[in-house]
């Protein structure tokens, strides 16, 4: 599999290496879909201080930011997190240190086996896309980590121990940051909790190298994420959210912040109360873009629908039961830039 995708397979970071002047044509975005340039940066995107969730006088206040953010965005950047900025560091200097392995080092762990519990690829789906983005991902079950740990690439010889840091601690801020926005849904903080103690967690890390003509491409296309909650570490701004006004706005980087990104499988339980977060990924001539997004949803097979609480008389239920294998099916069959898997849910 290895050699006969070697011949049909050119990583990103193999082009940028290579010093290309333009980008081959595979990767050029057709007009309507390029980036705009100079997009204004938006003053009011979310950055919501976690700490004060423990401070009675101002709990109510942060409950009612993350509300509103859930609801109007489906995003917010979070800090004082309780997760230590070397923590961070040390996981975002180790995934540097995986895209600077030679070509060969790498294709070790390639597949465009999309339901691989590990693998290396380029693109979204190389195999479905007809046009490629600027990115070179790997991509990993990390939850429970004593189940896959030892499946994660063993070159650079730190990078079990930190990314596993880095991954163990973002699960732990997953079920608080649940907990906050399950209780401001009006649903008990604890629901589903056997459910996520099971689910799942998947670490995407992203290497959108310098890219030579960056008006022409994207580092990844619009999409919305799968599961309930995507927690995301960037080493520098790139990532563009959609607002309510169908509007991209760039996301500004905030030093020692984590990007909380609402998926389709909390739109659909919260019966559409919430949405989830429209999103893409640019490039820059200049520099690498590293990102570590970590996927949160539920079991592979569990089904995931509106919550009970929240399908009334005055809200209908609003979306189909999914879980995370058709999800999966769906993006083996689909071009992943050419339409939603969570418009597949929608009921009327």
């Amino acid at each position: 599999m290895a050699e006969e995708a070697a011949t049909s397979f050119t990583s990103a970071m193999t082009l940028e290496q290579s010093r290309v002047s333009t980008i081959p044509q595979r990767y050029v975005f057709p007009p309507s879909q390029r980036p705009e340039s100079n997009l204004p940066v938006a003053a009011t995107l979310p950055v919501i201080d976690l700490s004060l969730l423990h401070d009675q006088s101002l709990r109510d206040q942060t409950f009612r930011e993350i509300q509103i953010a859930c609801k109007e965005f489906g995003f917010f950047q979070v800090v004082n997190h309780g997760i230590d900025q070397s923590v961070m560091n040390d996981a975002l200097e180790t995934a540097s240190k995986f895209f600077d392995l030679p070509n060969e080092e790498k294709m070790r762990l390639f597949s465009g086996d999309v339901h691989k519990p590990v693998r290396y690829g380029t693109s979204l789906n190389h195999t479905r896309d007809e046009v490629y983005c600027w990115r070179d991902f790997i991509k990993h079950y990390s939850h429970p980590i004593s189940d896959w740990i030892q499946m994660w690439p063993a070159n650079p010889t730190c990078y079990r121990k930190k990314m596993g840091k880095h991954s163990m601690a973002i699960q732990g801020l997953q079920k608080q940051l649940l907990r906050v926005i399950f209780e401001s849904l009006g649903l008990n903080p604890e629901f589903l909790r056997e459910e996520i103690e099971e689910g799942q967690q998947t670490l995407a890390v992203n290497c959108y190298p310098a890219c030579p003509e960056p008006g022409l491409t994207l580092g990844i296309p619009p999409h919305s994420d799968f599961g309930s909650i995507t927690i995301l570490l960037q080493n520098s701004a790139g990532l563009e959210i959609k607002d309510h006004n169908n509007s991209w706005v760039p996301v500004p980087y905030v030093e020692g912040a984590l990007i909380v990104q609402l998926g389709d499988q909390m739109e659909v339980l919260s019966n559409g109360k919430y949405k989830s977060v429209v999103h893409r990924a640019t490039v820059n001539a200049e520099d690498k873009r590293l990102s570590i997004a970590s996927l949160h949803g539920f079991g592979l097979e569990t089904k995931v629908g509106p919550a009970p609480e929240l399908v009334n008389e005055n809200h209908p239920k609003a979306y189909k039961e999914f879980s995370f294998r058709e999800f999966l099916d769906f993006i083996s069959r689909n071009d992943f830039a050419k339409g939603r898997f969570l418009d597949t849910l929608k009921m009327n």
